[in-house]
């Protein structure tokens, strides 16, 4: 493979547009913080509403998230049109990243349902995961003159959405399926997901202090960034002599511990960042700068200590934690901070931390009150999320010389087996997975269903043959059913009555972190979710994976669930496409040793637009491959 770089990017968050959305401090000053306290959140009877809100005037859609990705889609296309003119004739991948998708319009939807007033299909289609991402995709084909978009996914992985995002990126680049890739990420700030993290006691009383003495919590943010990647062949090519950045490794997995709580010992980051160091192994031994997943919480920001120290060999890094400035900005997060630490190689400054008060006894030993020269060439960008989930990007200030680095493996990934749900009976699914009848019946439907394809699949192929494994989940609607329990209760009582125990559920990559936690899987583990062929997404990604040797084998699990708001969504805006609840399972494997086993086509692309809706277009799918 040759080098990649990115030649262009696109930001916004609480601090700004641009470079100023992503810049901590000039030399020799503190950061400061664009969090306070927020109007709409205290309106709304939240107990700590503190925020930072993205400045959006001028925004081009009615959605906020979606103005946001558009947003920095927009500077994106700016800078490329500058320094890369020819990028609207190449092939472009577009992947990007998100935690709550089109939230606010989903609120908005459920309204609308509860007084069976100004319902249409355009309101349905915009209370969707992928609807910000659709606008995303129709934005590009407009400024490329209609071209395809291709290969295209949204990853939908809680807080580490966009770092899952650029490493898929990075992969497509790597196997020459794209000339170049617009990765990144994006959410809005929504009652909703406010609450939610209020219940289960994450956000701060005041302001965030991450690795500081008596941290209490985050705040969130909002934003949207996006990096357009490419190869340093392509660059070169094409004329563009002075690339932004390097991007030379990514990894994930999982912690396979809690859905909500990070695993202590910090050994599920620690994999990651491993993971991303050796993708990236080159006679450059240490990192320079760690841009820190901090979200100022107790247990993440101590395990995170214990990542860095047991992953980062030779000098002691310096670590910044970005979400102190512009809060936690959930499916940006990632891409924002690698924005951040980036331009502080760039500039060769090490970035200041925000926060009050004496350093914690568990926290990094070089975190700085005030930005400082200093020699900086590698970062290790890291992210955690619900579900177990940990990424992480190794980042470096400029390209090799040349364009040879280690190469990845481009192998064929066979199809092992495959298994299917109807629905759930719970005293099957406790025997199978030995967890007690009454735990799960806490976990939602969507959930469940997830679980139990999971399960079944394990249970016909032995333990023994998921050794390893990451998985994957992919869906048409997500957790649209879930997010209506969810807000109804919110709306009827009030934040302070919502269950903190269905709000997890809401993240749409749960029910692979329960799977993960049953059957001890820690490769990568993630949700996408895309559009209506969510299924087959499902499998683009684990295949891509398996193929490029992020991993030996991959569970896949493509789950729909049932209930009023589905109904209604249906009704409106489905078009009379087959639907069904249900579960699919498959094992993929790398190799190709078995006659009887079918091979995944590297160049199997999802239809959102057409056929049977989620895991029954899977179903279609899996029937055709068994025919051939």
């Amino acid at each position: 493979m040759t080098e990649l770089v990115v030649v262009a990017q696109g930001a916004v968050s609480a601090l700004g547009r641009g470079a100023a959305a992503v810049t901590p401090a000039t030399l020799g000053a503190a950061a400061s913080s664009a969090i306070g306290r927020d109007a709409a959140l205290t309106a709304g009877g939240l107990e700590r509403p503190f925020a930072a809100r993205a400045e959006l005037t001028g925004a081009v859609h009615d959605d906020r998230a979606t103005a946001l990705i558009l947003c920095a889609m927009d500077q994106v296309a700016s800078e490329l049109d500058v320094q890369f003119s020819a990028w609207r004739g190449l092939r472009i991948g577009l992947c990007l990243g998100t935690s709550s998708g089109g939230m606010i319009s989903a609120e908005q939807f459920f309204d609308r349902l509860r007084s069976a007033k100004d319902l249409n299909p355009e309101r349905a289609l915009s209370a969707t995961y992928f609807a910000p991402f659709d606008a995303a995709k129709m934005w590009l084909r407009a400024a490329t003159g209609e071209r395809p978009v291709e290969p295209h996914m949204q990853v939908v992985a809680a807080c580490a959405s966009s770092t899952l995002a650029i490493g898929m990126g990075m992969r497509w680049l790597q196997r020459d399926a794209c000339d170049l890739v617009l990765a990144g990420g994006y959410d809005a700030i929504s009652q909703f997901v406010a609450a939610g993290f209020e219940k289960i006691r994450a956000t701060s009383g005041t302001l965030p202090k991450p690795f500081r003495e008596g941290r209490d919590g985050m705040a969130l943010g909002e934003g949207a960034g996006v990096v357009a990647i490419t190869t340093h062949a392509q660059s070169r090519v094409h004329g563009l002599h002075q690339p932004g950045f390097a991007l030379s490794g990514f990894g994930a997995s999982c912690d396979a511990v809690h859905i909500t709580a990070p695993d202590r010992s910090g050994e599920g980051l620690r994999r990651a960042a491993e993971a991303a160091l050796d993708d990236a192994a080159d006679e450059v031994a240490h990192v320079d700068l760690v841009s820190a997943h901090g979200t100022a919480t107790s247990f993440n920001d101590a395990m995170e200590s214990k990542a860095i120290a047991a992953s980062c060999s030779g000098p002691v890094p310096y670590v910044h934690a970005f979400k102190a400035q512009i809060g936690h900005t959930l499916g940006a997060a990632g891409v924002l901070e690698l924005l951040a630490a980036t331009g502080a190689l760039r500039d060769q400054v090490v970035p200041p931390t925000c926060g009050d008060g004496p350093l914690a006894e568990d926290a990094p030993a070089k975190i700085v009150d005030w930005a400082q020269s200093a020699p900086l060439g590698r970062v290790l960008k890291l992210s955690a999320a619900f579900g177990g989930v940990t990424a992480a990007l190794v980042a470096d200030a400029r390209p090799r010389a040349g364009d040879a680095v280690p190469t990845r493996s481009d192998r064929p990934v066979r199809l092992v087996r495959s298994i299917t749900v109807e629905d759930v009976d719970r005293a099957v699914l406790a025997r199978r997975c030995g967890m007690p009848r009454d735990r799960i019946a806490r976990i939602d439907p969507l959930g469940q269903l997830t679980l139990a394809a999971t399960a079944e699949l394990v249970c016909a192929c032995g333990r023994e043959a998921v050794g390893g494994a990451g998985i994957v989940s992919g869906h048409a609607l997500a957790t649209l059913e879930t997010n209506r329990r969810f807000y109804e209760r919110l709306v009827a009582k009030g934040p302070r009555w919502v269950d903190p125990r269905m709000f997890p559920a809401t993240s749409p990559n749960a029910g692979v972190g329960h799977g993960a936690i049953v059957y001890g899987l820690h490769g990568p583990c993630f949700s996408v979710c895309g559009g209506l062929a969510g299924g087959i997404e499902a499998v683009v990604a684990a295949a891509e994976l398996v193929r490029a040797g992020d991993v030996e084998r991959m569970i896949v699990v493509a789950a729909d669930d049932d209930g009023p708001a589905i109904r209604a969504w249906l009704e409106l805006a489905a078009g009379g496409r087959p639907y069904a609840p249900g579960a699919v399972a498959l094992l993929l494997e790398a190799g190709s040793d078995d006659p009887h086993q079918a091979i995944i086509p590297p160049d199997l692309r999802p239809d959102h637009g057409a056929g049977a809706i989620g895991q029954l277009g899977l179903r279609e799918w899996l029937s055709s491959m068994t025919a051939l």
